[in-house]
């Protein structure tokens, strides 16, 4: 009888690794393939058979940097992205430039070579220990194991290091020798449950209700800014990614009414929750004198300051409620919202009875129901179709921005990667949202993005799965207008000779997207005309491109 092979150290240690993860709360490992990062990558596929983790396996890093950040969103629990050495570390940098900036808590666990094979030009080697530093300060180079006593121990060790406090991106570069790997001796694990770390609460600013004062809520900002709203019987300006957009104080034509006299110009007190970035109304207000504005900060990377005007950061905000606020000036602003809002479709109750006005009508309706589809119905579309239970993203495309003027107050779960607003990975984050929302059994929700082609194009390569992946249920809506349309709103159009605007600006493609997706596996629905919308969003298991074509 042979003697059993030695177990090599990089197997050792990736596996200790893995378990104190496990042990403090994390469920999901994105891994990449690569053979100087096969200890980790098998010892998570053990650990998944042994139904101690969630594992998702992609090709491409960067999509799989994006799932991971998508996981992260849903669940607020750490996701851990797992590659190789070399340029396969350098394609999560977009993912980890998000997290940084949107204060989403993401792990990069990376293989590296020894020491001995650091600059001397070995193959698949740079310098990527404190790669991220820039973004991600919290970062650690370990040196490859060796076998020696302590090592198991020192691994959970790092383990719970490298997830205390987590708020944003952090980067563990692990060193291994071969051999590579060997067989996984799976350790005694029990799962836990994740503990997020206190929010810091070292500024807490009290206010009470005052004359002239609005509640902006960008991305992110969730429901306190809703709250605090209404508490100081304030305009709620909430952006259409914030978490916030609801409540009997929103104001969903914010932008209009902040160029309007008798609004806008009588702001004197700004409370910014979350990251504003859809509109240059709120930063304009920021920056006008006589405009005293209270940031409340988020975990991203940078404290939001236009035109380093705000007056004062907190952490966290608490109203003065034995002051009871003015209703008149919140009222004045959700009316008038509402009134910009409103659109006359006309109604069969409004229909006579003689034959010819009824038949006239009846053209008019089978007319619109033919016409080609607006973004803005697209958009309003989106919206009608998505309830509680499901999950809508947002991409980074004129849709977004159609969708932010024209969206009623709703209390439903959005998601948009405006940390930077990128184009980058929207249906990777998508996927990982999904994936992490439909866990949940009382939610049999759909997850729905919505987003332009060359957000799609972009980021194609996530619509691949290997087999045996898990797959959710998962509608890509894609306003296909031939191009980066968004530019014909900004000021190049203007000044530009077209022909070269539209060489190197809109980039004008024709792809075909029905092939496109049956390359890849996926259900594709073309919309063409208003009455084909309803049917298109329909819900349904798996996973589907709605293609809505557009006009540019």
């Amino acid at each position: 009888m042979s003697p059993a092979a030695p177990e090599a150290p990089a197997s050792v240690y990736a596996t200790a690794l893995l378990a104190g993860l496990v042990r403090r709360g994390v469920t999901d490992v994105v891994v990449c393939p690569g053979s100087r990062s096969q200890a980790l990558a098998l010892a998570a596929a053990r650990f998944e058979q042994a139904g101690l983790l969630n594992l998702h396996v992609r090709i491409d890093e960067r999509s799989a940097g994006f799932l991971a950040l998508g996981l992260a969103l849903e669940t607020g629990v750490p996701a851990v992205v797992v590659t190789t050495s070399g340029t396969a570390v350098g394609n999560l940098h977009p993912a980890v430039l998000e997290a940084a900036h949107s204060g989403v808590p993401l792990l990069v666990v990376s293989a590296d070579r020894p020491e001995e094979l650091r600059g001397v030009g070995a193959n698949q080697t740079t310098r990527q220990a404190g790669i991220f530093r820039d973004v991600a300060p919290h970062s650690w180079d370990v040196p490859a194991p060796t076998g020696e006593p302590g090592e198991e121990d020192a691994a959970d060790a790092l383990a719970a290091e490298v997830l205390a406090g987590i708020r944003g991106p952090r980067h563990v570069n692990l060193a291994f020798r071969e051999p590579l790997s060997s067989a996984v001796r799976m350790p005694d694990v029990e799962p836990g449950e994740w503990q997020p770390a206190d929010p810091p609460a070292d500024e807490v600013l009290e206010l009470g209700p005052a004359p002239g004062t609005v509640v902006v809520a960008g991305t992110g900002a969730g429901e306190d800014a809703e709250r605090v709203a209404r508490e100081l019987g304030a305009p709620l300006l909430a952006e259409v990614a914030s978490g916030a957009r609801f409540g009997p104080n929103l104001v969903a034509a914010y932008r209009e009414l902040l160029g309007a006299a008798g609004f806008g110009d009588r702001v004197a007190r700004v409370i910014v929750f979350g990251h504003p970035t859809l509109s240059r109304e709120v930063p304009a207000l920021i920056e006008r004198r006589g405009v005293e504005t209270i940031v409340v900060r988020t975990a991203g990377l940078d404290d939001y300051n236009p035109g380093r005007r705000v007056a004062r950061f907190a952490d966290r905000v608490v109203v003065d409620t034995s002051r009871e606020p003015d209703p008149s000036w919140a009222r004045r602003w959700v009316h008038a919202s509402r009134q910009l809002l409103e659109v006359d479709e006309g109604s069969v109750a409004s229909i006579g009875t003689d034959y010819v006005e009824r038949a006239h009508f009846a053209r008019e309706q089978l007319q619109r129901m033919r016409a080609p589809v607006t973004r803005r119905e697209l958009a309003e579309a989106v919206w009608a179709a998505s309830w509680p239970h499901d999950r809508l993203v947002l991409g980074a495309s004129r849709l977004i921005r159609e969708l932010d003027r024209i969206a009623p107050g709703k209390r439903i779960p959005v998601y948009s990667n405006r940390g930077l607003a990128g184009i980058d990975g929207t249906i990777a984050t998508a996927t990982g949202i999904a994936l992490a929302a439909q866990r949940d059994e009382s939610r049999p929700g759909v997850t729905r993005v919505l987003l332009g082609d060359l957000a799609l194009l972009h980021d194609v390569g996530s619509l691949l799965g290997g087999d045996g992946e898990e797959w959710p249920r998962l509608q890509v809506v894609v306003g296909n207008d031939h191009g980066g349309t968004i530019f014909d709103g900004l000021e190049v159009a203007r000044s530009a000779d077209p022909a070269l605007a539209d060489r190197v600006l809109l980039t004008p493609q024709h792809v075909d997207l029905a092939t496109l997706a049956s390359a890849y596996g996926w259900e594709h629905r073309l919309v063409t005309e208003r009455g084909q919308l309803a049917g298109g969003l329909t819900p349904t298991p798996g996973r589907v491109i709605v293609e809505v074509a557009l006009s540019r």
